[in-house]
């Protein structure tokens, strides 16, 4: 057996070993974020009795309050005209003023108590937040990896000729790791981040607001609050999405291109025309992600470097062979042109060819560029 056999061989061998512990790790991961999120979701019902009994509390002792006062001038005008009362009266009047001082403060004390309660209850909130979303980003970058490990290195594996070949390729996929958590950093920093540290902020202001300006406008801030955390909420969900959509394994390619296109549209506030022809079949998983991943690279290039308005998608499905097009208004490029950090194109093209499928790409400056793409199925 030659050198570069048994370096394959090793190779591979590695390759497996670091695909079942990022998988055990993901797996490790993924069952912390779901025990945070439901002691999250424990404690959030329970802030939000404790608030209602904050409020409760509050109006209580302001009654007793009010009370108190009566009940002092009461005791004045008793001690102003001590010769017209009798001592009955007298002692009735003082006891009734003990008595109410001491059902004030008794609810002051619980008040302070719900206070703290509550405040603590934030805290723990907020933590388990922040866990929530670490394990969410660590999780989605572990997906990534398993991706190119899974999807990617492995296929091209098998075609490569040699291990030389194969170092050169898993630097190109180590280069593509890193840029997508830069992306992914970037995105949750400037994204569910920034919600979360605002919803940190405006909820320090609840209490505040309430005692400076009366319950109404409290509950103003805590809707506010909530507004920002299904913000949050929307973005974490949509960057889980776009790193590996479930509905792919469930609904089929058709469906989940659809939803994400959908998405895609809604989020970023333009045009995306979908069209899908021939045969509705299910296809071998490799090629259902595959092909979702080759359109949402193309996509994703006509968002972040054409700054397209409109774009439209083609999906053709035939017998033997699968067609897409995708094409954008954006401001194009010169393909002639070979860019620094192009990885978006290189990978596409690797893809394709692991498919054994052909990709032209046509564009020129400020006239739109259209990627069409051509699969055969050898199903």
């Amino acid at each position: 057996m030659s050198e570069s056999k048994i370096g394959e061989k090793a190779l591979d061998s590695i390759i497996q070993e670091m695909v079942d512990v990022v998988t055990n790790s993901k797996d490790e991961i993924f069952q912390i974020g779901e025990q945070s999120r439901t002691e999250f979701e424990q404690l959030n019902s329970e802030l939000n009795d404790t608030k209602k009994q904050v409020i409760e509390m509050i109006d209580e002792g302001d009654k007793l309050e009010r009370q108190v006062r009566f009940s002092r001038m009461r005791l004045s005008e008793v001690s102003k005209h001590f010769d017209k009362y009798s001592e009955a009266e007298i002692r009735e009047v003082y006891e009734q003023t003990h008595q109410l001082q001491m059902q004030l403060s008794v609810k002051r004390e619980k008040e302070k108590q719900l206070r703290e309660k509550r405040d603590d209850l934030e805290q723990r909130i907020r933590r388990l937040s922040e866990t929530v979303d670490k394990a969410d980003a660590l999780g989605g970058k572990i997906s990534v990896v398993l991706n190119y490990l899974n999807d990617d290195f492995k296929q091209v594996s098998e075609a490569l000729e040699d291990a030389r070949e194969k170092q050169a390729f898993g630097l190109q996929i180590i280069e593509a790791q890193e840029e997508e958590r830069r992306r992914l950093s970037r995105e949750i920093h400037d994204g569910p981040a920034q919600m979360l540290a605002n919803v940190m902020l405006r909820s320090e202001l609840v209490d505040r607001t309430f005692r400076e300006r009366g319950v109404d406008e409290a509950l103003k801030e805590i809707k506010d609050v909530r507004k920002m955390v299904r913000s949050a909420l929307y973005e974490v969900r949509r960057i889980i999405y776009d790193l590996r959509p479930m509905a792919l394994d469930d609904l089929g390619l058709v469906p989940t291109l659809k939803k994400y296109l959908a998405t895609v549209e809604e989020y970023n506030s333009l045009q995306i025309d979908f069209s899908s022809h021939g045969e509705e079949k299910r296809l071998d998983s490799k090629y259902e992600v595959a092909l979702f991943r080759l359109v949402q690279e193309a996509v994703q290039n006509a968002l972040k470097h054409a700054e397209a308005k409109t774009i439209q998608v083609k999906f053709e499905l035939k017998r033997n062979n699968v067609n897409i097009v995708v094409k954008d208004d954006g401001k194009g490029f010169d393909t002639n042109e070979k860019k620094e950090k192009s990885f978006g194109i290189v990978g596409m093209k690797e893809r394709i060819e692991m498919l054994d499928g052909e990709i032209t790409i046509d564009s020129s400056i400020g006239e739109g560029t259209v990627i069409m793409i051509q699969v055969p199925l050898n199903q």
